[in-house]
């Protein structure tokens, strides 16, 4: 029996953690190209999952009943339509913002994720938003004691894809070399002909949409929503970012299961309402003893 629960916990703490951890790629891409964290990341993982919930809504006044369309057409609608947030955020709060102290688009950020949030409880209201469970059933293992939904092995097999996806895409492919080039000096990746620009705006799309599928999974899986929900996941994504080492793509998903797992087990072994306490403390004892995270690298100062 203890040790049915103690795995049931575990699962349930990889599929959070790869919650945290697809959106805390988001940050480390940015962080990594720009030096810079976006606040702002939360709410455009927030607004995703409204948008799923929406497309849902559209398509069942429309007719469209089959489910694994319905998923396909939520997903591509959210991923739509964060990346077209996520490019907005990058054109108003950060490129006019670029060359100034780190400060001002620091504040910058804030400000655009305090108007998104209501933004989105003035048109879609402050209540909670329900959904109904669209994708059923549960993997039952040792003999009915361990349940495990669907949509919660889908939400770790596809972050896990996604992650050697855009690794791949960073390691072998143009945009990913212009990516790195424009990490190690923005200037000399001018020179030699990138697009410095356009290379900034496609990591905040890229991030937008990883954060998108972030939250239909949320939806998909607790069923409810509101307006606040980027705050706070957004907050333990960036916890994941920096425990992982901010910058690294491996590093942030390693980060997000670990948070995860500390969420699921303190709140199943010792009690629910410590489990932020618990992130947020090894968040601290990350920053004093290992800065640079778990697979970060100093950074060298380029003179």
């Amino acid at each position: 029996m203890e040790h049915a629960y103690f795995l049931q916990q575990l699962i349930n703490g990889l599929s959070l953690g790869a919650i945290y951890g697809l959106i805390a790629i988001g940050y480390t891409m940015v962080y990594g190209i720009i030096g810079m964290i976006n606040f702002a990341h939360g709410e455009i993982y927030m607004i995703g999952a409204f948008v799923a919930l929406i497309t849902f809504l559209v398509m069942g006044a429309l007719g469209i009943t089959w489910v694994p369309l319905a998923l396909l057409l939520m997903l591509a609608s959210a991923m739509l339509f964060t990346s077209i947030y996520g490019w907005t955020v990058e054109r108003i709060a950060y490129r006019p913002l670029r060359s100034s102290p780190r400060l001002a688009p620091l504040i910058s950020a804030i400000g655009v994720s305090i108007f998104l949030q209501n933004y989105v409880q003035i048109i879609q209201g402050a209540r909670n938003k329900p959904l109904q469970p669209i994708v059923t059933g549960n993997f039952v293992m040792l003999d009915g004691e361990v349940s495990v939904s669907y949509i919660r092995l889908a939400t770790i097999v596809i972050t896990i894809a996604l992650m050697y996806g855009f690794t791949q895409i960073i390691n072998r492919t143009e945009l990913g070399r212009a990516q790195r080039a424009c990490e190690q000096d923005k200037t000399m990746a001018g020179l030699l002909g990138v697009n410095v620009d356009r290379i900034i705006s496609l990591t905040f799309v890229m991030g937008a949409a990883l954060a998108a599928v972030a939250g239909m999974m949320v939806l998909l899986t607790y069923g409810v929503i509101d307006f606040y929900i980027g705050f706070l996941a957004g907050v333990k994504a960036f916890t994941a970012a920096v425990l992982g080492g901010i910058g690294s793509l491996p590093g942030a998903m390693l980060g997000g299961f670990i948070i995860g797992l500390i969420e699921s087990f303190w709140s199943g072994y010792v009690g629910s309402e410590w489990k932020d306490v618990a992130t947020f403390s090894i968040l601290v004892l990350v920053l004093i003893f290992r800065p640079t995270g778990l697979l970060g690298r100093p950074e060298i100062e380029k003179v």
